[in-house]
């Protein structure tokens, strides 16, 4: 056995398969250079016989892409082979794939008819004849034939080393034991392995490959426990995308051989590891399939880190979570995600990177303000914490009103009601009123200027998005009018419903020292008027 191994991406044919991942010629296309860039050694393009669309691609895909061998798959059958043979023609490397049911599952319900034998053994005799004739036509357009014998996981495996030892004499150069019901542990699939091999004693040239589903979730244990038993070629595909719970996923296999190369005795891996994460959000975007965020590898969340015991240990030492870099996977490295469970280290390490410093007196005030806003918001993003040092972390004196308590309630077949509760500086008192409105927004407004009793305009309302996330920070603007002056008020949450209520009561208050100022002026005028007239009398 050599060194070696061969990477065979089935993306594009049985990672397509998955229902609802359909992709079209140009976007098979696409994703075909991008693993032609990533340096698969296989790509099989598609089915030729299948339909035009995949013909064409699979033409399109042998015409254009160079690099990879441009593989065909095909039925044991005259016709598949035919139009593979032909859908590959443009091609310089290629290779037909052609395969046939071997378990006694299959072969009950796929030669059922009398015409293929009437007895198990007949039925096996014709398969063993269609399995030659398939291989031998297959050779008659290209030197590189596969060969599967579809469920060997659940086929007999003295009937399975028949058929393979049939394959090899045809001409078949690999041969594919695929777990296609995804039903195999791996001491199993890789016993199966072993032992057709011991029983067919193979020419040295032949490679024996292994084709995984994620039926019980060990499509890539699979793999490579066929790869310790011997296999030198996994099928696989990008995000581990597929027919019912997909296939063994390509960055999974690639990145398990290369952390754990010794155990696997240091194979040779041509994959560019660094284009794995560029590729899975190529092939994600063409599926419409998102990647889970705790997918291996790939996945938003492979290299971050929220415990703030765990953020502590990779800020002085990388590896003492990470078993590989990040950026050797397309990944950005040190991904220190904060939230409710994030301590000092992670929060201070990410304001450092930010360029804010900050100094020793508001470190531990700022660090309960995010905890604050960490128990409102899954995770805080970088503006929240520009926007948190920003922040006036207390509440100013000589504001006017301040919001104590807010209430909204709203239903299909009721008009949203508001409760408000304001407390007045001045006076030191708690105002509470109720209201309702068109909207929940104008319940709360109308309640607020019931307590408030004072009169103004509202010109304007906006609502936008500061941060990133479901549960992203909102930002209201207000603008009111009173007297021919405008007052302008803006307030940041998580609830919109308390930011439209604070930039409301910001503006009100703006309104209120305005007011405040002008009758202030105005007794000082008039005390001045009084003065120079007493003066004069």
């Amino acid at each position: 056995m050599n060194d070696r191994i061969i990477i065979f991406d089935t993306t594009l044919r049985d990672g397509e398969q998955a229902p609802g991942a359909s992709m079209t010629i140009d976007e098979k296309l696409r994703i075909a250079h991008q693993l032609a860039r990533l340096h698969v050694d296989v790509i099989e393009a598609g089915f030729p016989i299948s339909s035009p669309a995949q013909f064409e691609a699979v033409q399109r895909i042998a015409a254009e892409v160079e690099g990879p061998v441009i593989c065909a798959l095909a039925r044991a059958r005259e016709e598949d082979i035919r139009a593979a043979g032909e859908a590959l023609k443009p091609g310089k490397r290629t290779r037909i794939h052609t395969f046939i049911a071997t378990s006694d599952i299959h072969i009950d319900a796929k030669f059922g008819e009398a015409r293929y034998g009437r007895t198990l053994a007949e039925k096996r005799q014709t398969i063993l004849r269609l399995t030659e004739e398939a291989v031998r036509l297959a050779r008659t357009f290209t030197d590189d034939v596969e060969f599967s014998a579809e469920d060997a996981g659940r086929t007999d495996v003295g009937y399975l080393a028949e058929v393979v030892q049939v394959a090899i004499e045809a001409g078949a150069t690999t041969i594919n034991l695929p777990d296609t019901t995804g039903y195999c542990v791996p001491d199993e699939y890789a016993a199966m392995f072993r032992e057709v091999i011991r029983r067919v004693q193979p020419p040295a040239s032949i490679v024996f490959s292994a084709h995984c589903h994620d039926d019980l979730g060990l499509a890539v244990a699979n793999s490579l426990a066929a790869v310790q038993a011997g296999v030198r070629q996994i099928e696989c595909t990008i995000n581990g995308i597929g027919e019912r719970a997909g296939n063994a996923a390509l960055e999974e296999v690639v990145m398990a051989l290369k952390v754990r190369s010794g155990r696997f005795g240091q194979p040779q891996i041509n994959i560019v590891t660094q284009y794995l994460m560029e590729t899975s959000r190529m092939v994600s975007l063409a599926t419409g399939f998102p990647v889970p965020p705790n997918k291996a590898i790939v996945g938003r969340n492979a290299f971050s880190h929220e415990a703030g015991i765990h953020q502590h240990g990779v800020l002085r030492r990388r590896d003492t979570y990470e078993i590989m870099r990040a950026e050797d996977v397309g990944q950005q490295p040190e991904q220190i995600r904060l939230g409710r469970h994030s301590g000092r280290h992670g929060l201070f390490s990410r304001l450092a990177k930010l360029g804010i410093e900050l100094p020793e007196a508001r470190k531990e005030e700022i660090y309960r303000r995010f905890l604050a806003l960490a128990d409102l918001k899954k995770e805080i993003f970088d503006e929240d914490l520009r926007r948190l040092v920003e922040d006036q972390p207390a509440e100013d004196e000589a504001t006017p009103w301040r919001l104590i308590a807010l209430h909204v309630a709203t239903g299909t077949h009721r008009a949203p009601e508001a409760e408000v509760q304001l407390y007045h500086q001045a006076t030191g008192t708690l105002r509470s009123e109720r209201a309702t409105g068109d909207g929940p927004v104008n319940a709360v407004y109308k309640a607020i200027d019931q307590a408030v009793g004072a009169a103004h305009e509202l010109i304007s309302y906006e609502l936008r998005s500061v941060t990133e996330g479901a549960d992203a920070v909102g930002e209201v603007t207000v603008v009111i009018a009173f007297s021919g002056s405008r007052f302008k008020g803006v307030a940041q949450h998580t609830d919109v419903l308390r930011a439209s209520a604070n930039a409301y009561l910001d503006a009100i208050n703006q309104l209120e020292l305005f007011r405040a100022d002008r009758e202030s002026v105005s007794f000082v005028r008039s005390g001045i008027m009084q003065s120079f007239g007493g003066a004069a009398a």
